[in-house]
């Protein structure tokens, strides 16, 4: 039944992928082909954050600064210094994991809420750097035309279309490099720490240096997600950077699963598409999605990747108790 399951989710990711591939060919919509994107470089930053808090359980509140560190390395290289895109983007991820790496020295000296308060705290601080360095940053009044990517050989990427498949291609690698993570020695590393730091630590795990790992691989993908969208809205202002932002993100993850390799992905297209389509309420969303969150807590922590892995678990044990209840017979049957 194992090995049935696992070629029904090789089956349903090669369908996924195939229809991924073929969208630009059957959307003639630039609005929805740019919607999909939007969903597709959120999902990315969200996978970000599932490998801090949905493999170790350590729940940052920056997480939107080093996605807008990566945002700004890209738009100020490219528009103030004229930098080639591909550098600028390589230089998005370096800076934002090596800030994380820092910032995770003193951060990870505490623990639960004190570490989501220390981490609220840096990505307030970014914020106002941001907002405050008009002469580096274009403080409020933000960075404009931060130009496509440069082609690669024969591949350009001059219009919408072009754009998609790279951020595809790059939420693709992000999603392999999570499943690595997750199927790895290192991987279980950051679940033992979930469950139990204290018995992480008993196995012989290190776990001031796993987090520490955990955490600049989070903000190396926050770094990625930000320099894509950088090139993808072409403009940056620094709301982007705000703490709102990681609650979004957050809210991502919520919905779609922690800890899931599709929870990510499922959250930011279900819950990109809902803003977007309740957008004269934009100044409320947080405020209409917070009683929602609490409930999804309540009732299905593991968000809706979680409720479809119960769901298949319960299909899966069915059979195999009605085999159970054919092996053994009861008592009356054996007199």
């Amino acid at each position: 039944m194992q090995v049935l399951s696992r070629h029904w989710r090789k089956l349903a990711l090669a369908v996924v992928l195939l229809v991924a591939l073929l969208i630009p060919l059957f959307i003639d919509n630039q609005y929805l082909l740019g919607l999909i994107m939007l969903a597709y470089i959120w999902a990315i930053a969200a996978y970000g954050l599932n490998v801090l808090l949905g493999y170790t359980g350590q729940l940052t509140l920056a997480h939107a600064g080093f996605f807008g560190i990566g945002a700004y390395t890209v738009g100020i290289l490219t528009v103030n210094y004229g930098f080639p895109f591909w550098p600028s983007l390589l230089l998005a991820v370096v800076f934002a994991s090596v800030l994380g790496f820092l910032i995770g020295i003193f951060a990870l000296r505490t623990q639960n809420e004190y570490f989501a308060i220390f981490t609220l705290g840096v990505g307030f601080v970014i914020f106002l750097v941001i907002e405050r360095w008009e002469s580096f940053t274009g403080g409020s009044l933000g960075l404009i035309g931060v130009p496509y990517p440069e082609g690669l050989g024969p591949i350009q990427f001059e219009g919408p279309e072009q754009l998609y498949y790279l951020i595809l291609a790059f939420l693709v690698l992000t999603i392999y490099v999570a499943a690595s993570i997750a199927h790895s020695l290192v991987g279980r590393s950051f679940i033992a720490i979930r469950n139990s730091p204290d018995l992480a630590m008993a196995a012989g795990i290190n776990v001031g240096r796993t987090k520490q790992l955990a955490f600049t691989i989070s903000t190396a993908i926050a770094g990625l997600s930000g320099g894509l969208y950088a090139t993808y809205i072409g403009f940056l202002g620094p709301a982007i950077v705000n703490v709102p932002t990681t609650f979004e993100i957050l809210l991502y993850l919520l919905v779609g699963g922690m800890g899931s390799l599709s929870g990510p992905l499922i959250g930011a297209f279900l819950v990109t598409t809902i803003f977007e389509y309740f957008q004269q309420f934009e100044a409320y969303r947080l405020v209409i999605f917070g009683p929602v969150v609490i409930l999804l807590i309540i009732f299905f922590p593991r968000g809706l990747a979680g409720l479809w892995g119960e769901l298949e678990a319960r299909v899966r044990r069915s059979p195999e108790k009605e085999a159970e209840g054919r092996e053994e017979p009861s008592r009356e049957e054996v007199r």
